[in-house]
């Protein structure tokens, strides 16, 4: 995809020298040459940068540059250089056309040709763009990884909660049967308690049988009586 800066840039290339006089060159020609341009520039260069050393530090551009091998700028003068130009002190606040000839005089007199400049920029975006896919394919692994590690982690969860409710209803059955033989034990407990309180209430005038349920100790004056 052509990018919009690519034709900022390119649309200031000096007219060949046997070229016609741009003045009466119609414009939409101008800038279709240039468009030309950048397309046959874009096309030069390795749609998939392979990147042969690895990467320290993801956040440091100049480490996706140096891995996937751009070439060395002609004289330095790469597109972050003429960048760095463009918002210097002496250029920042001049016009857009005057920007645009201070460079092409300034590459001029270093012997740098302008579609150098541009494609060393297009060969960084094609590493820009090669690391950003290497990137959202690693986060996309990661992501399908640790999904399928919290899935079995939470059927752990699911299977381990299941055997404790299971255990916590046998424990609760349990307790149940025990309430229920308790009470029926206890049932019985008075009536034969009541049996024997009936048949010695003939012989005593204070009956020294307790009956009902005993949930207290035995009193002072009844344990003496017992005695």
């Amino acid at each position: 995809m052509t990018k919009k800066w690519y034709n900022y840039i390119i649309s200031i290339d000096e007219t060949p020298a046997d070229a016609p006089n741009t003045a009466s060159a119609p414009k939409a020609s101008i800038q279709k040459s240039a468009s030309q341009s950048v397309a046959e520039i874009a096309a030069s260069v390795a749609a998939e940068p392979k990147f042969t050393n690895p990467i320290a530090d993801p956040s440091s551009f100049e480490d996706i540059y140096r891995a996937a091998v751009i070439p060395a700028a002609p004289q330095g003068y790469s597109i972050l250089k003429v960048a760095q130009m463009l918002e210097s002190d002496r250029i920042r606040s001049l016009p857009s056309d005057v920007k645009k000839s201070s460079i092409l005089l300034a590459l001029d007199a270093a012997g740098v040709n302008i579609k150098d400049v541009i494609q060393d920029a297009v060969q960084r975006d094609r590493a820009l763009d090669g690391y950003e896919r290497v990137q959202e394919r690693a986060l996309n692994e990661l992501e399908t990884a640790k999904t399928k590690e919290n899935n079995q982690i939470q059927a752990d969860i699911d299977k381990y909660v299941t055997e404790q409710r299971s255990r916590m209803q046998i424990n609760s059955d349990a307790i149940s049967r025990e309430k229920e033989r308790f009470t029926g034990w206890r049932l019985k407990k008075q009536q034969e308690e009541k049996k024997i309180a009936d048949t010695v209430g003939y012989f005593v005038t204070e009956n020294p049988i307790t009956t009902g349920e005993q949930n207290a100790a035995p009193t002072s004056s009844k344990a003496s009586q017992r005695s």
